[in-house]
């Protein structure tokens, strides 16, 4: 599969299904990369720091993005802090 496909279904997963719940919880979710081997997320906002991350990684963004990319590793950060070339989803 494509990187530049794989960044985009990775983008339309996060903005239908991740984004909105983040987002209900007071978070900012941005996408650093994407693509057949890596995917990163970034949680911001009042999700940067939250204990609660890694239920948010195990239950709601592995399940969501694993389909798209079966082989890729995701990685999942929090904080305050906003990694560089990071583009933020919001809900469509």
């Amino acid at each position: 599969m494509q990187s530049e496909n794989v960044r985009s279904q990775v983008e339309n997963a996060c903005a239908e299904r991740i984004a909105p719940l983040v987002e209900g919880d007071g978070g900012e979710l941005w996408v650093v990369t994407a693509d057949s081997e890596t995917i990163h997320l970034h949680l911001a906002g009042l999700c940067a720091g939250c204990p609660g991350a890694s239920l948010t990684d195990r239950f709601l963004v592995r399940p969501a993005l694993q389909p798209l990319a079966p082989k890729a590793v995701v990685r999942l950060t929090t904080g305050y802090m906003i990694p560089p070339g990071a583009v933020r989803i919001g809900p469509r």
